[in-house]
């Protein structure tokens, strides 16, 4: 639900009621993906090519049956990759695969143990996608120089992280994220660190365009109650930032006039 003054979320020509995006995995099973994505309202649901089964004939239902494409928006994505190539060669599969989708979710990884963007291969990667008619939505450190980059070659959507993929630690570098958004003219979304519902709401209130978001839902102890707090929470930052805050004083102030008390 969007606020009387809000305008939907566009990205690359497409435009999305929901604010919040959500991945597929580290749910139990396809019961409990389909169930949190129904309550977290999302309209853009992530995936990553190299790990999930579109229809190839493993064990679990195929993704294509637990998230319809007549319903939501399939956001292919590049997790696993750690270098340009791995990552356009996985693209380019996904859009083989969804019957020439080029909406993609660009993710260049610097090692194993942090996960933490490796830019310089983000960089390469996102020109060679771009020029090859894909809408890229970059993941990346919370750097406006690179963010600003991305944007210059193309990029749709420009997404920072808050904190290392999967920690659950929140918005280390609000500041950072807000000088991002002060400097860009397409979305900016939080993607990777938040871990609760007071996260989320602080990213749309920094004035971020969206949340994407998927251990903390997965993890949750329950997931389906996690995905319609984050849902609230989403849309309530976004309600506050438009709503504008009151400024930070630095004395106490009154909420009732001192004139005209009683006994005054």
């Amino acid at each position: 639900m969007m606020t009387l003054d809000d305008q939907p979320l566009r990205i690359a020509g497409r435009e999305f009621a929901s604010r919040l995006l959500v991945g597929t995995g580290k749910y139990r099973n396809a019961e409990e993906t389909a169930a949190a994505l129904e309550a977290s309202g999302t309209e853009v649901v992530t995936f990553a090519v190299r790990r999930t089964d579109l229809g190839q004939g493993n064990d679990e239902p195929p993704l294509l049956e637990v998230v319809p494409p007549s319903r939501y928006t399939l956001l292919p994505n590049t997790a696993g990759c750690y270098d340009a190539r791995a990552a356009v060669r996985t693209c380019r599969l996904a859009r083989e695969l969804l019957d020439g989708h080029n909406l993609v979710k660009l993710e260049v990884l610097g090692d194993e143990t942090t996960l933490y963007p490796n830019v310089v291969e983000t960089l390469k990667a996102a020109e060679a996608l771009i020029a090859d008619g894909f809408d890229v939505m970059a993941y990346t450190s919370d750097d406006p120089i690179v963010a600003g980059e991305l944007e210059s070659l193309g990029c749709c959507a420009i997404m920072p992280l808050g904190s290392l993929i999967g920690s659950g630690c929140g918005i280390q570098n609000p500041y950072h994220i807000r000088l991002i958004i002060e400097r860009s003219s397409v979305p900016v979304l939080i993607d990777a660190g938040i871990g609760t519902a007071s996260e989320a709401a602080l990213a749309m209130e920094l004035g971020c365009d969206a949340v994407l978001m998927n251990s903390a839902i997965a993890h949750a102890h329950d997931p389906v109650a996690m995905a319609r707090a984050m849902k609230a929470a989403v849309q309530a930052g976004r309600g506050a930032y438009l709503a504008g805050r009151m400024p930070r004083r630095d004395q106490a102030e009154p909420s009732s006039p001192m004139a005209g008390r009683l006994g005054a």
